[in-house]
């Protein structure tokens, strides 16, 4: 049999759930266009979505992929990550073959959003399973008369056994901004990074692919278009703080998102831009 999609509710919100003949799973949710779940073909569960995440339809979802434009984190005058992680987005196109399965969520400006960010713009995710492999690709395009500038980032939740015992290997000799530690800019000297307190890092221009080992199992890490890798952990004290997270949830999950933070990607009128991010089971 081929692939699959399905439309249904989870978590009382409508969601495309794509699966193919080898057992790999995902669900995206068209609120936000927001991957909330991937397991691989044989394995198990790779995106943490916290059990306490709110599915209102009004407030972000805690975990899986949020898509953040145009406008990555506080850096800016819009809302924190931007404008899109809590519009319904519209079905695209949807295929599936032998061994993947495909669907596009597209948006674009409305009233709302110009009134916070006066540009026009068409936005759209794809998702892409197969056996192994997990492909999210951001796509924008200035639609407008004039140019702007953005930010943006795939804020990929990764599900792991224990933090402390997890290793991301990749990112050595790597500049980063450390936002845990006032702004200061450092240099990553270790071999691999291992977290075991808050972590809040930017790291700039990572064009090498990036190895999460969590106990007995790896996850490859594959970006293009987007220049900057965000690694982020709350640890113990912000995850108190987040009513959206249980309080061990942060010893189950680590950020590494692709993204594009340090520099506005500027796009002109009628251009476009993409950025992917892709993960390997191994």
């Amino acid at each position: 049999m081929p692939a699959s999609i399905e439309t249904r509710t989870f978590h009382d919100q409508p969601a495309l759930v794509l699966r193919t003949p080898g057992g790999a799973h995902a669900v995206v949710s068209l609120f936000g266009a927001q991957v909330l779940s991937w397991t691989p073909a044989g394995g198990s569960e790779w995106l943490y979505l916290s059990p306490q995440a709110r599915h209102d339809g009004s407030t972000p979802i805690r975990g899986g992929i949020p898509v953040c434009f145009p406008q990555f984190a506080a850096l800016g005058r819009l809302p924190k990550h931007g404008l899109l992680r809590t519009r319904p987005w519209t079905v695209g196109e949807q295929r599936s073959g032998d061994d993947f399965a495909l669907v596009t969520l597209t948006t674009s400006e409305d009233d709302a959003s110009y009134a916070a960010w006066p540009q026009r713009f068409s936005a759209e995710i794809t998702v892409i399973i197969e056996g192994d492999r997990l492909g999210v690709e951001l796509e924008v395009g200035n639609t407008g008369h004039a140019p702007f500038a953005f930010t943006a980032a795939l804020h990929t939740y990764l599900r792991v056994g224990e933090v402390e015992n997890a290793r991301l290997e990749g990112l050595h000799g790597h500049e980063y901004r450390d936002a845990a530690d006032n702004d200061r800019i450092k240099r990553d000297s270790g071999d691999a990074l291992v977290v075991e307190a808050e972590t809040d890092r930017v790291y700039h221009d990572v064009q090498r692919p990036l190895l999460l080992r969590d106990g007995g199992r790896s996850l490859g890490i594959n970006v293009e278009g987007f220049p900057d890798v965000v690694v982020w952990n709350p640890w113990e004290q912000r995850c108190a703080q987040l009513p959206d997270m249980p309080a061990n949830g942060f010893r189950h999950m680590l950020c590494v998102e692709a993204a594009a933070a340090r520099r506005r990607i500027e796009l002109d009128a009628g251009e476009q831009w993409y950025g992917r991010q892709t993960l390997i089971a191994l």
